[in-house]
């Protein structure tokens, strides 16, 4: 006789095996276009078929290879709101991958959150140790989840999904051991307030997809360009990529990357940002650049400003440098009138253009020095 699977009740939510009256649940949830994106392994288009084939042989064969699968259910309905389990298991090693969709209406209320840590604290208290959670880089919202879960970034693994139609493509892995604390995982770089850093005259957000043209433009510019390293000028494809992957940069905690905008007008200024150079001494670096229509009006000077008392706030860092190249002396005005002090030439840091050198002149700000 098979044992049924065990109810899982945790959390606000409740976790039980599929039944037969989930199927018009188990299609709207599975044929709604953002489950079909982030989840490559349900069919397209997803039918009434499908989902008598997943109660019927589907999820009892996930159950049959060690694995789990189950619908995250309304505790007070028992109606279907989603679905949440355990694939790939390694016994050998007590680890397991972990995943989960929702209902186009049951999502934006923290389900997948309650189902995520339900059935991690269930999977530990039967004897799994090492828990993985993967997404794909632009699936920001589900790096929420991780996070807010309990699951810390480990690192990007390289080509390791692959769609229906056999595109390759990156997942980022997220981490949850058996003895993690509980609760959500810190963050490096927490959130603006309100989405924003403002002194009502400019205003910092993070860069978005639809900043795309104006970042191509701004960092196409050849004197934007000459004070970088290497001198080299981006494509418009990496421009793209990195306003698509600005959120999940920030949530891995590489790098905070903002659009600078004008209060006034709401329009965009020019882009900074923030990232750690040294975690354990809690040291980071900034960068900046203007559209030339805005220079002159002591922009610049407000962002680098309202980033450094983030920095030194929320994010809690000690310490910020920044690297100029020796001629860019508009740059050097702006940090000074900030507080930052120089620090020291150091000659041939960087990479240059055919193979050459070029000089880093290097400014620093401790908290004391910000004005």
């Amino acid at each position: 006789m098979t044992v049924p699977p065990p109810i899982v009740e945790a959390h606000g939510v409740r976790l039980r095996p599929f039944r037969a009256d989930d199927i018009a649940d188990l299609v709207d949830g599975c044929a709604d276009p953002l489950s079909q994106r982030f989840v490559s392994t349900m069919p397209s288009p997803y039918t009434e078929v499908d989902a008598r084939s997943w109660v019927k042989a589907g999820a009892p064969a996930v159950w049959a290879g060690g694995g789990a699968a189950y619908a995250i259910a309304d505790p007070a309905t028992d109606r279907l709101l989603g679905a949440t389990g355990l694939s790939n298991p390694m016994p050998a090693r007590s680890q397991a991958d972990i995943g989960y969709w929702l209902r186009p209406a049951a999502r934006g209320r923290g389900l997948a959150v309650a189902a995520t840590r339900a059935l991690s604290e269930h999977a530990f208290d039967t004897g799994t140790r090492r828990l993985e959670l993967h997404t794909e880089p632009e699936n920001a919202a589900s790096q929420r989840v991780a996070l807010a879960a309990g699951f810390r970034y480990e690192g990007l693994r390289r080509s390791a999904g692959q769609d229906r139609n056999g595109r390759r493509y990156d997942l980022l892995t997220w981490v949850r051991l058996a003895e993690d604390p509980p609760g959500p995982t810190p963050r490096l770089l927490p959130d603006l307030p309100d989405g924003m850093l403002t002194d009502q005259v400019v205003a910092l957000r993070r860069l978005a997809p639809q900043d795309a043209e104006m970042m191509y433009g701004l960092h196409s510019r050849s004197e934007v360009v000459a004070n970088q390293a290497p001198p080299v000028p981006p494509t418009r494809e990496s421009i793209e990529r990195r306003c698509r992957l600005a959120e999940s940069a920030w949530l891995t905690g590489d790098i905070a990357r903002l659009l600078i905008v004008d209060v006034a007008t709401g329009e965009p200024a020019g882009s900074c940002g923030l990232s750690y150079t040294e975690v354990t001494s809690g040291e980071g670096s900034i960068g900046y650049a203007l559209l030339p229509r805005w220079r002159g009006h002591g922009y610049a000077t407000r962002a680098v400003r309202l980033l450094a008392a983030w920095a030194f706030g929320p994010a809690g860092l000690a310490r910020l440098t920044a690297g100029t190249v020796p001629e860019n002396t508009a740059s050097h005005r702006v940090l000074e009138r900030v507080g930052f002090q120089r620090e020291g030439l150091q000659r041939g840091r960087l990479p240059g253009l055919a193979g050459t050198r070029l000089d880093d002149l290097t400014f620093a700000l401790l908290p004391a020095d910000l004005g």
